[in-house]
C-alpha cells in the first residue's frame, strides 16, 4: 500500500538542513523546538532512517538526510507552485487574444488547453478575425495579444514563423483544372490580392467564385469542389488537402505571422503564455 510524505515534516527538515540547527529553524517557522524535533522524529521513524548527527554540539545531515533533502526541495517547491497557481489572485484575470482564423489549426488549441492546465484561473477570450481588423483593435487597446499574416512587420511585432502559401481544394477534387480557375476567399483576406497577381502573372484566367464574410463558407465551398484557395502551409483542415497540381498553377508567395503583445506588464502568466505560443508556431 502507497505511504505518503508528511510535507510539514519535510519543510521542518530542510529548513533546519538550510538554518543549520533546529533552534534557529525553529524561529524560521514559527514552532516551538520541541515541535520542530518531533516532526523530524517522526519523519525519521516513517522512512526508517536517521537523517541528522545529533552527536555533536549542533547537528548534521547523515547520508540518508543528505539524499532526502534533493527530494524535500523539489516537493516543497513543487507544493509552493501548485498553492500559489491555484490561490494567488496574481493568476487571476483574463487575457483577450487575436488570430486569423487561418491560423488557428493546428497551434493555438494546443496552445490554450496547456494554458488553461498551468493557470486555471486565468480565462483568455479568443477572438479570431482578419489581420487589419486585430491589427486596429490592438491599436485601441482592445487586445492584450494578437497574432497576423502580412507580408511585413509594424514596429514592436515579433516575427513567430515564415511560411509559404499552397493551393488546398477537396481531397481528390477537381475544380483545380478548370479555366477560368475558380477562386473562393473572404472579402478581407490579405492573400487574395496576392493570388490573383500571381495567376495574371501566370496568364491563367480566373473568376471569383465564392466571396464571404466568414470562413466557414468558404471552407465548405471548398469541401464541396467548387472552388480553390490559398492557406498557410501546414495549417490546412483536415476535410481539405494540398493540391497537387504538378506546375499547373503558379507558386505562391511566401508569409509572416506576426505577434504583438502590450507592453503593459501582464505578469508571469501572459509571459508563459508568450512563450507558448511561440514554440506552438516554431513546431510548424
Amino acid at each position: 500500500m502507497p505511504r505518503n510524505l508528511d510535507l510539514t515534516a519535510m519543510r521542518s527538515f530542510a529548513t533546519v538542513a538550510d538554518a543549520g540547527g533546529v533552534t534557529r529553524a525553529a524561529g524560521l517557522l514559527h514552532l516551538t523546538q520541541s515541535a520542530v524535533s518531533m516532526q523530524i522524529k517522526r519523519l525519521e521513524d516513517s522512512l526508517g532512517r536517521t537523517l541528522l548527527d545529533r552527536s555533536g554540539r549542533g547537528v548534521s545531515l547523515t547520508a540518508d538526510g543528505e539524499q532526502l533533502l534533493g527530494y524535500a526541495r523539489r516537493m516543497l517547491r513543487l507544493n509552493d507552485e501548485v498553492y500559489a497557481r491555484l490561490t494567488d489572485q496574481a493568476y487571476e484575470g483574463e487575457v483577450v487574444m487575436g488570430v486569423p482564423a487561418d491560423v488557428v489549426y493546428p497551434a493555438i488549441p494546443e496552445v490554450l488547453k496547456q494554458f488553461h492546465a498551468e493557470y486555471p484561473r486565468m480565462r483568455v477570450q479568443l477572438i479570431s478575425s482578419y489581420t487589419s481588423r486585430l491589427k486596429a483593435m490592438f491599436g485601441r487597446g482592445e487586445c492584450d495579444i494578437v497574432l497576423t499574416t502580412e507580408d511585413t512587420m509594424d514596429a514592436g511585432g515579433e516575427t513567430l514563423t515564415t511560411l509559404p502559401l499552397v493551393w488546398v481544394g477537396a481531397p481528390g477534387g477537381q475544380a483545380w483544372r478548370n479555366r477560368p480557375l475558380r477562386l473562393a476567399f473572404e472579402y478581407n483576406c490579405i492573400f487574395r490580392k496576392g493570388v490573383q497577381q500571381a495567376l495574371d502573372e501566370a496568364r491563367i484566367p480566373w473568376e471569383m467564385g465564392v466571396e464571404s464574410d466568414t470562413t466557414r463558407a468558404i471552407e465548405a465551398s471548398l469541401s464541396a469542389d467548387l472552388a480553390v484557395y490559398a492557406i498557410i502551409e501546414g495549417t490546412v483542415q483536415p476535410y481539405l488537402e494540398v493540391i497537387d497540381h504538378g506546375g499547373a498553377l503558379p507558386d505562391l508567395a511566401v508569409t509572416q505571422v506576426n505577434m504583438y503583445a502590450a507592453q503593459s506588464n501582464g505578469g508571469q502568466a501572459v509571459d508563459d503564455l508568450l512563450t507558448m505560443i511561440r514554440k506552438a508556431f516554431a513546431a510548424l
